[in-house]
């Protein structure tokens, strides 16, 4: 009986076989839905922690409740002044990065 050797692979490159390069069409549309689902879920976090309900939170920023619903489950388009809404709502510090040409400008 032969021995099994097992292989290591990096995240990155299992991401770069199955979605694509880093650059590319499919893989730049994996990361921005990936950093949605992630404001997704600190917005629903924070929510939780000020104790409100999706309603209460919607009612501060004018929205309806089923807004913040799709907003928290990344399934909603949304413009960036709602996202700060809804962020001074929680009274949680926002920070922006932008990079560009390999530099990273952050933006508090």
């Amino acid at each position: 009986m032969g021995v099994i050797k097992k292989k290591t692979v990096s995240l990155e490159t299992v991401k770069n076989r199955f979605i694509g390069n880093v650059g590319t069409e499919k893989r730049d549309r994996y990361e921005l839905e990936l950093k949605i689902d992630l404001i997704g879920d600190m917005i629903k976090k924070a929510r939780k922690q000020r104790d409100l309900t999706q309603a209460e939170l919607g009612q501060l920023i004018g929205v309806q409740k089923s807004q913040i619903s799709r907003l928290e489950n990344g399934t909603s388009n949304v413009t960036i002044g709602t996202m700060l809404k809804v962020f001074e709502a929680l009274n949680a510090k926002v920070n922006f990065n932008v990079e560009l040409m390999n530099q990273k400008v952050e933006i508090a």
